[in-house]
């Protein structure tokens, strides 16, 4: 993602495709948020230039960084939302370790050059006990996704083509234990019809 000049949703308004995708993640995430010891300090790593997820997210936080190369003035002025304007990379080498107990990278992994090194931080960021949340499109969301964007273009065509890769479970799999989350906390499952990918590590 260091090349990236524009975060997504700043130059184009929502598909309802992407609306869907969205709502359909942030059910699952509520679910799992239920479950984290409170208070919860929450980081959103490519959180988007409207951070429609984290912003979804304030009543069950504690707190919410967002991170990405650029936000919407608007969000600045909510009192327990922060944001870092800068590359994810960049920023990820910043932040301070064992501060956060929620991570998300939602839509995200897909577009790392490097996914590996952003896993070891994310790993580095997270309170013992704490919950990262991944959800990647698979390679059968790859087809569907192209086609969306490029034949009738419900979905943007830079967000296509920026992608690096997609993942099924053997994909991400081995990169989390390199990152060194252990086996036995890891639990992925496949959703919306198996185009997607959503895992749920604790640290």
């Amino acid at each position: 993602m260091t090349n990236r000049k524009k975060s997504y949703g700043e130059e184009h308004k929502l598909s309802i495709v992407d609306k869907l995708g969205g709502y359909l993640s942030l059910i699952k995430i509520k679910a799992i948020i239920n479950q984290i010891k409170k208070p919860i300090f929450c980081l959103d790593i490519g959180c988007g230039y409207d951070a429609r997820l984290l912003f979804s997210l304030i009543p069950y936080i504690e707190s919410g960084t967002g991170i990405d190369v650029s936000i919407s003035d608007r969000l600045k002025k909510i009192e327990n939302l922060n944001f870092i304007e800068e590359s994810v990379e960049s920023a990820l080498k910043k932040t301070v370790p064992n501060a956060f107990n929620l991570i998300l990278m939602n839509s995200v992994l897909e577009h790392f050059d490097n996914p590996l090194a952003a896993l070891k931080d994310s790993y580095q960021l997270l309170k013992e006990d704490g919950v990262l949340i991944i959800n990647v499109p698979t390679w059968l969301g790859k087809y569907f996704l192209e086609i969306s964007a490029f034949r009738f273009g419900l979905s943007p065509k830079e967000e296509m083509d920026d992608h690096k890769m997609y993942y099924d479970k053997k994909d991400l799999w081995p990169l989390l234990v390199k990152a060194g989350f252990k086996p036995s906390k890891i639990r992925m499952e496949y959703h919306k019809f198996g185009l997607n990918l959503f895992s749920c590590v604790v640290k």
